[in-house]
């Protein structure tokens, strides 16, 4: 189950170099049900994701790095490229702060992924967040890659 809340990000925070950060490519074999692939830098991914905004189920199965470049050119839409920060926050909860590159480059959101609802619903986001979006399919990866 992945329970998170999602931002628009109107100025990015300084010292983005201090922190952790994976290159991310994405495509979307089917966009309902959403089953997508992903390269995380040196690792693959095929993951399933069931309908919802903030509460949804994730299945993430491990993909060889041959098997993805099989599947990559099967995308359908755009493929999806960005880098992603991992920015601690307060009680264990971390910031997944993504920087897309064309044509979103100037598409910045912060996701936060919470351990169960009562969490996410009480979250108090930092100052840098802008509008919340978790109630907009607008902002998920699988609508941006039809595009």
């Amino acid at each position: 189950m992945e329970i998170e809340r999602k931002y628009l990000i109107p100025k990015l925070p300084e010292n983005l170099e201090q922190y952790d950060y994976h290159k991310i490519e994405q495509g979307y074999l089917s966009t309902e049900p959403v089953v997508r692939i992903r390269r995380q830098d040196d690792d693959y991914y095929l993951t399933y994701k069931s309908k919802g905004l903030m509460v949804r189920e994730e299945y993430n199965l491990p993909l060889t790095k041959e098997s993805y470049e099989h599947l990559r050119p099967k995308a359908d839409g755009i493929l999806i490229s960005k880098t992603r920060y991992k920015i601690p926050l307060v009680h264990g909860l971390m910031i997944e702060l993504d920087i897309f590159d064309a044509p979103y480059e100037h598409l910045w959101l912060a996701e936060v992924e919470f351990p169960d609802v009562e969490t996410a619903n009480r979250f108090t986001p930092p100052d840098w967040f802008g509008e919340d979006v978790t109630n907009s399919s607008k902002y998920h990866n699988s609508t941006l890659s039809q595009r």
